[in-house]
């Protein structure tokens, strides 16, 4: 039986005409797997287990494709990657992240985001990238 998630990014890229290859599946699936943000060489060992020729050319290439097509985001201060939990479609995202236990917490606020798009808008600034990452600690690690 395949996995559920696997199956919609298969059907998206279908309808995309968009070529989704074994290796592509593979670190898809890898990052379906994570409870939170991974980094690009952490990701290559796990694929290793499954292609042992893997180099960071292929781990990066994949990762490339998944975030173009919305599948992941890149948590560019941590310099790791997140399974998108909307994945497939362009969408706002605001990322909490604990400073502490490195819990990630996603926020898909259109509010936040128009509010940001218009601020941008009037300082004459086109966005190009939008991913607004928030360090700070969670509750759990404040009262606990």
């Amino acid at each position: 039986m395949q996995n559920p998630l696997l199956e919609r990014a298969i059907e998206i890229c279908k309808q995309k005409k968009i070529r989704f290859t074994p290796i592509r599946q593979r670190v898809f699936l890898l990052m379906a797997e994570q409870k939170g943000a991974v980094s690009a060489y952490d990701l290559l060992e796990l694929l290793k287990k499954h292609d042992a020729n893997a180099k960071p050319p292929t781990i990066y290439r994949a990762l490339d494709f998944l975030l173009e097509n919305h599948f992941i985001h890149r948590i560019e201060s941590l310099n790791a990657y997140l399974m998108c939990s909307h994945f497939g479609c362009e969408h706002p995202m605001q990322l909490l992240i604990c400073d502490s236990c490195h819990k990630i917490i996603g926020l898909t606020d259109p509010v936040i985001d128009d509010a940001f798009s218009e601020q941008a808008k009037q300082s004459g600034f086109q966005i190009t990238n939008k991913v607004l990452e928030a360090h700070g600690i969670c509750y759990n690690c404040l009262y606990n």
